[in-house]
């Protein structure tokens, strides 16, 4: 027991580590260019804005605070988008009709090209893959649940839960709820076009939490699953196994206890 331990605590170590030398390159780089030559840049990246950011105390953020916020960033959103990315295959391949409008799609996107690398001004035409990705993580709920803690007294229909109270949202619960959604058991990408979204509530659909701790990446997912799909769906044809049926098991990233088995073939 206490090996393993002490396996986990070293492996903790490193992966700070990583962490505290990116930050540290960083920060040594900002040290020693001109302050007008940071400003001048039309975007900054996501470490930067942690390292120059200032409260209205002109009050930065601690080494700490800076490392939490980047080992989320390197590391949490690994296994949330690679569950995100095999559960939307997998409903790719069991509707084929869906995965036929994603093709064409594509190829309308990607029409007399000699690659099939998407350009950064692809992301934003992949409409209808997007709806696919939006509703793969409600049906599939790549984070079922999350955990948060009242900073101070909170008041619910008549009752009233003191600060320190810790609270679990059940995001499969919800975006399963036949009081919010249509069919909630049924795939539906359509659910997710400009038109239904711009009447669904705010609370309603919320794979990467919501609010001011909302996460830090989704955004960055979202080009990742974009990207990754585009190229799988366009390169191969997926399949279901008709001797596998993947059993969800519902902890703090949703896996398959048995796998995700499916038939590829190329296009």
């Amino acid at each position: 027991m206490l090996g393993n331990v002490y396996k986990v605590l070293k492996n903790c170590d490193l992966v700070h580590s990583v962490a505290e030398d990116v930050i540290n390159n960083r920060q040594t780089a900002l040290d020693n260019q001109e302050p007008s030559a940071t400003s001048a840049r039309k975007y900054l990246d996501f470490l930067d804005i942690l390292l120059t950011a200032k409260d209205e105390n002109g009050k930065g953020m601690t080494q700490l605070e800076i490392r939490n916020e980047v080992d989320t960033f390197l590391f949490e959103g690994h296994d949330t988008t690679a569950s995100a990315i095999s559960w939307i295959l997998y409903s790719l391949a069991k509707y084929q009709d869906i995965q036929e409008k994603v093709l064409a799609e594509l190829n309308s996107v990607l029409e007399d090209r000699e690659t099939d690398d998407l350009q950064w001004n692809d992301v934003n035409k992949l409409e209808y893959l997007t709806m696919v990705i939006k509703e793969g993580m409600r049906d599939h709920c790549p984070v079922p649940f999350i955990q948060r803690q009242f900073t101070k007294d909170f008041e619910l229909e008549g009752k009233t839960f003191p600060a320190g109270t810790s609270v679990s949202i059940q995001m499969f619960g919800l975006h399963h709820n036949e009081t919010v959604w249509e069919k909630p058991m049924e795939f539906i990408p359509e659910r997710f076009s400009k038109e239904n979204v711009a009447k669904m509530d705010s609370y309603q659909f919320v794979p990467f939490s919501a609010g001011p701790r909302n996460c830090i990446g989704q955004h960055f997912a979202m080009i990742e699953e974009k990207i990754i799909l585009a190229k799988l769906v366009h390169r191969y044809k997926f399949e279901l196994d008709p001797d596998h049926t993947p059993k969800k098991n519902v902890a703090a990233v949703m896996r398959s206890d048995n796998g995700i088995m499916l038939r590829i073939s190329n296009r």
